[in-house]
């Protein structure tokens, strides 16, 4: 069994935030936008992992984007496709996510609002408060609002489609949007899941993988069972194979492990199917 706590990377952006919780990322005067997660050089795991998880702090809207399948992304010769999930940690009281348009559109039309910027309008933007969880499939336009803090698990795979960014003075990526963008409303149920609660987040067949929110009482456990998992500890302490872990960190567990909560333990974790 080998479990390795990942490197945590923050990552300044002109849309990121100064008050990062210090268990997740160190002060240092900055906007950061992100915090993610890479193994150390020497591992043995650094060669991309097929998942990647991200924190991520908003003051204002990211760009409205979409991602392609698995399939959609090989035939362009990349090495896979992009689906990703949002657990909401934290959320200013107007907070919201763009998921899905308000109705269908054609490519034509699409792209027409891409252009003109009525595509902001056009976008489902749903309230979030803490514990708002989203599955948000390849091909499902979608943006993230400003005041939330969540946490991101996506397949790892560098592919983003840019439709519309509000007039920053970035590249859109219009026509390979087009080809891959479901135009039509997110079908999904809404959903808050306690971060006390013990649920299954991403399941069933199709999925990249597979994501569930687990608990553990002081003094107690749970064997993590599986090739490759990622453990997400997002309150509380204990240890891993007898190594000490906290919240706000993240471990690649392979062939493996036993986790002990010292302090009560919520934490996602996350497995290819």
């Amino acid at each position: 069994m080998t479990t390795t706590r990942l490197l945590a990377h923050t990552v300044e952006k002109p849309w990121g935030r100064t008050d990062i919780p210090s268990h997740i990322a160190p002060a240092d005067g900055g906007r950061i936008g992100e915090v993610w997660f890479s193994p150390p050089k020497g591992t043995g795991a650094e060669q991309s992992p097929p998942l990647l998880v991200k924190y991520i702090f908003t003051s204002e809207k990211l760009s409205v984007q979409v991602h392609p399948n698995d399939a959609q992304a090989r035939r362009q010769g990349l090495a896979g496709g992009k689906s990703e999930c949002w657990y909401i940690l934290d959320a200013e009281p107007d907070a919201r996510l763009g998921i899905g348009l308000m109705r269908d559109l054609t490519p034509e039309a699409l792209r027409a609002a891409a252009l003109d910027g009525s595509i902001e309008g056009l976008m489902d933007w749903k309230p979030v408060t803490a514990g708002s969880f989203y599955y948000i499939p390849a091909g499902t336009v979608h943006a993230i609002g400003g005041g939330v803090t969540l946490v991101e698990v996506q397949q790892n795979n560098d592919v983003t489609y840019r439709l519309y960014d509000y007039g920053r003075p970035r590249e859109l990526h219009l026509e390979e949007a087009m080809a891959v963008s479901v135009a039509a409303p997110y079908t999904m149920p809404d959903r808050v899941v306690p971060i006390t609660a013990e649920e299954g987040l991403v399941t069933g067949p199709g999925t990249p993988f597979v994501l569930d929110m687990v608990q553990a009482a002081p003094g107690t456990g749970l064997e993590a069972k599986g090739e490759m998992l990622w453990f997400v500890p997002l309150a509380g302490s204990g240890t891993i194979d007898g190594t000490p872990w906290q919240q706000g960190e993240c471990w690649l567990i392979e062939e493996g492990a036993a986790i002990t909560a010292q302090a009560h333990m919520s934490a996602l974790l996350a497995r290819l199917p």
